[in-house]
């Protein structure tokens, strides 16, 4: 019974600082320009405390970021076609790739925050390693497409959050109208292997 209590304060801080540094890189111009003093005093949380539960500043946007995944991740790993397992290939990399946009589209302040710490680098990101895996065992699976490995960073380069932010913030790119981009890009990678998937890009991308 002793226990419960802390558990439950423990839940309620992290919810807390979920919720807290949801918003201030929602309304910051920059990610850089929010700290963990920033997060700690919105939250109402010590700093030490966020210290103790995250480390530093990329594993709290860190653990922000895949709690928010999660339902994607469980999509990916258990869900139905065509995202799901089971699905062929030549459809379940799209939707992979449109989940991942998607989810950057909808949070790419924390998708830019992510991957602009440490070192400015989106292949440090955490999640990153984990869909560039699921993108090239795919990936392998369709004949005569080539090297998978370089084909999957290439691919998931069209979902970096800089990006994305950069398409739908500076230019003001409706969500639909990327994704129907990055479909037809998408479907134009994978004719490489598969002429007719080209062919149906071709004509489908005006």
């Amino acid at each position: 019974m002793t226990e419960r209590k802390p558990r439950k304060d423990a839940a309620r801080n992290k919810a807390a600082v979920f919720e807290a540094a949801d918003e201030l890189f929602a309304r910051c111009e920059s990610p850089e320009a929010v700290t963990m003093a920033d997060i700690a005093a919105a939250a109402g949380v010590g700093k030490a405390t966020l210290f103790r539960a995250f480390g530093d500043r990329e594993g709290l946007i860190g653990a922000l970021v895949e709690a928010r995944l999660e339902p994607v991740r469980e999509a990916v790993e258990t869900g139905p076609p065509p995202l799901g397992p089971g699905t062929a290939p030549l459809l379940r990399v799209p939707a992979l790739l449109d989940a991942i946009l998607c989810f950057k589209y909808d949070n790419r302040h924390l998708a830019v925050a992510l991957e602009g710490a440490g070192g400015n680098s989106p292949y440090r990101a955490g999640h990153y390693g984990g869909w560039h895996r699921t993108l090239r065992t795919l990936l392998e699976q369709i004949p005569g497409l080539g090297e998978s490995d370089f084909t999957a960073h290439a691919l998931l380069a069209a979902t970096r959050a800089d990006l994305v932010e950069h398409l739908a913030g500076a230019l003001d790119t409706p969500r639909e109208r990327l994704r129907a981009q990055l479909a037809a890009f998408t479907a134009r990678v994978l004719g490489a292997g598969h002429p007719e998937c080209a062919g149906e890009a071709d004509g489908g991308s005006a």
